[in-house]
């Protein structure tokens, strides 16, 4: 009997329990909690989110290199729209009645109760007007965000470019994104969009029946402000960029320049390129089309991803690797006779030097000299061809610690890792064939299993410039506040070639720009600067060959490390070093004089137009009046210009079926 008495007032106790419980949740969500009250008035509360400023980008000078400018969305709840004067509406915003049944009918399907984007990026004149008569609109709400605005219109490859968020993009970031919003989608936008994107906010706004605001819910309680993106500093000089985009007008090909004591990249140029305010606003997927149907591919970042053998501008790697293994020495002198044999093969080379040593192979950029060196190192093991096949992996071990055949790992997106055969590739070429120094002998002087970014030849010249090691190539200085950069962007890494045998191959650096038998001796640079460099002319299956020169300067405590590529202009000396001889006078001296051998200037440079012929399937006559055109291009074209290609169809030399040819 007692049992069931205490049963009875156990069980009378849970039900005590449960109602005070009950109770309780009823009091917390009706007195403390505002979260079904929220739910519960969607119609009248709204929650707006406020989109941060995105932070800042600045160049090495705290010169601004992109910003934000204010823009406006217009934003609908369908289920809230009541009969209005929509011709009204389609007037202010700029869209007709079709357009405005097409944008409502997107909204409906993506959401009856929620906001959804009816007409984005509104100028500023056009949300003043439009705030005038929201109390007409019922269910349309006006939200204000940013756009960038890119002041100087320069480097649009190093930039970047925002876009519209896709479902992958809303994945990747957890939901941070909604449809509608935008992301960095290339270039220092991408690369640093955690930073630069800021964090959201949000703020709880009440309207009224007339779809008035009538301000923050409970005093802004709930509201949390949006934060600014960091602020960055980039490594450009704004100076140089335009200079080398200005340079490479109506041009293919690409500028880096490096701070070889920092790898700080100085200048990014790609051409062609684009203002990159093209790619904002409401124009963005006009501007966007019209700039990838270039048929010279303005999207490609050459300077990451261009795809070139860096010709006899490989040389003072090579004489770096033999001096390091004892197969030559300063000294050591061969017979150019004008051309090189291997085997049953010839190899032209473009001067008869005679006797020559390594200092005046590097000036005049010897083919034969550079040939009987990498004979010397194939063998130095023994002339077996599987002696060979073995001395030449430990000899392209040595030449990655160049940074070639792998990324160099900037802070840039989309960066190539582009080509250097491994033993095992040349293996599967010959298809298990042997091989050996006579059938690589391209390699020598920088052609075939041999292709280099931009980026890498540029590096290339920042490690002989420290005489033996490099800094990883990158694109920011600093992140807001003191904010510090990758560590691994501090780190020094070694090339493995002690600092003794550095001064010969510089020396012949030195001597192919300051002495008259150099190859690039019209890039002299004026006041007594230094520049060191070697040139290439690279060539290649689709016209003329590829301009190149890589230098640094001055010779004491170099301050700038370049490579300058420009697609079929012909010989290294003629474009590619005149160009980078430019920019490095402005980043030294922030000034540009005339060229003492042959009075050229950088407008010069800049008039010339060197696009390459485009590969038509059909090849297309001619017209009269098109003929009378190229005729008076011709006769505006710059005296050094018609000069230089009379001096190419006169000397160029067609290489022969059995004979492998390089100019300098």
């Amino acid at each position: 009997m007692d049992q069931l008495f205490n049963r009875k007032y156990i069980i009378q106790g849970i039900f005590v329990l449960l109602a005070l419980i009950l109770l309780g949740k009823l009091f917390y969500i009706q007195i403390v909690s505002d979260k079904y009250f929220l739910n519960a008035n969607s119609n009248v509360l709204r929650r707006q989110y406020i989109y941060p400023a995105r932070g800042v980008i600045f160049d090495r000078n705290n010169k601004v290199l992109a910003q934000n400018q204010p823009t406006y969305d217009l934003l609908v709840i369908p289920n809230d729209v009541k009969p209005f004067d929509t011709l009204s509406l389609c007037q202010i915003i700029g869209i007709d009645m079709d357009q405005f049944r097409e944008k409502f009918r997107k909204a409906v399907v993506q959401s009856r109760y929620q906001e959804t984007i009816f007409q984005k990026l509104l100028s500023v004149q056009t949300y003043a007007m439009l705030q005038e008569r929201m109390y007409n609109y019922r269910g349309f709400s006006v939200r204000k965000r940013t756009i960038r605005y890119y002041p100087d219109s320069i480097a649009s490859h190093f930039l970047g470019y925002m876009q519209e968020v896709n479902p992958k993009d809303i994945e990747k970031y957890q939901g941070y994104y909604k449809s509608a919003d935008y992301i960095g989608k290339s270039g220092i936008e991408k690369a640093y969009e955690l930073e630069l994107r800021g964090t959201k906010g949000v703020t709880y706004m009440l309207y009224n029946a007339r779809n008035v605001a009538q301000g923050s819910y409970n005093n802004g309680k709930l509201d949390s402000a949006a934060i600014s993106g960091e602020q960055l500093v980039s490594t450009i000089d704004s100076r140089i960029q335009r200079l080398g985009e200005q340079l490479l007008a109506n041009k293919v090909g690409s500028v880096v320049a490096i701070e070889p004591s920092t790898g700080e990249v100085l200048a990014f140029v790609s051409s062609p390129g684009y203002d990159p305010n093209k790619l904002v606003g409401n124009s963005f997927s006009t501007n966007y089309s019209g700039i990838r149907a270039n048929p010279y591919k303005a999207f490609n970042v050459r300077p990451i991803q261009g795809q070139y053998s860096p010709g006899s501008a490989f040389k003072p790697l090579d004489a770096l690797i033999a001096l390091s293994e004892g197969v030559v020495d300063p000294n050591t002198t061969f017979f150019c006779p004008g051309y090189y044999k291997a085997g049953n093969r010839t190899f032209k080379c473009e001067h008869t030097d005679g006797p020559t040593a390594l200092r005046r192979g590097i000036a005049r950029s010897c083919n034969t000299y550079f040939y009987n060196i990498f004979e010397k190192l194939m063998t130095k093991n023994g002339r077996s061809l599987a002696k060979q096949q073995s001395t030449y992996n430990d000899w392209q071990n040595k030449v990655r610690k160049f940074g070639i055949g792998d990324t160099l790992g900037i802070d840039l997106p989309g960066e190539k890792a582009r080509k250097l055969f491994r033993p095992e590739d040349y293996d599967k070429q010959h298809k298990g064939k042997y091989w050996g120094n006579t059938t690589i002998m391209s390699i020598a002087i920088g052609q075939g299993e041999i292709n280099t970014t931009p980026l890498q030849m540029a590096n290339i010249m920042a490690i002989i410039a420290n005489q033996g090691y490099y800094i990883k190539p990158h694109v920011v200085k600093a992140i807001g506040n003191g904010k510090a950069i990758d560590p691994k962007y501090k780190e020094k890494h070694y090339a493995g070639i002690d600092k003794r045998y550095f001064a010969p191959v510089i020396d012949g650096m030195q001597d192919a720009v300051n002495s008259s038998i150099g190859t690039a001796r019209e890039s002299r640079l004026p006041n007594g600067l230094i520049m060191c460099g070697k040139t290439g002319t690279v060539e290649n299956t689709h016209g003329k060959s590829h301009s190149v020169f890589i230098g640094f300067a001055p010779r004491e405590n170099p301050k700038i490390a370049i490579a300058v590529i420009i697609e079929n202009a012909g010989y290294g000396g003629t474009y590619a070093a005149p160009i980078a001889s430019f920019i490095t006078e402005k980043y030294l001296t922030d000034t540009l004089s005339g060229r003492r051998i042959n009075g050229s200037t950088a407008q010069m440079f800049m008039a010339d137009n060197l696009l390459p012929a485009l590969q038509d399937k059909k090849p297309k006559t001619i017209k009269k009046t098109d003929s009378l055109v190229l005729d008076s291009l011709k006769k505006k074209l710059p005296t050094k210009t018609k000069i230089a290609q009379n001096q190419f169809n006169k000397t160029a030399i067609k290489p022969k079926n059995n004979a492998t040819t390089t100019k300098q």
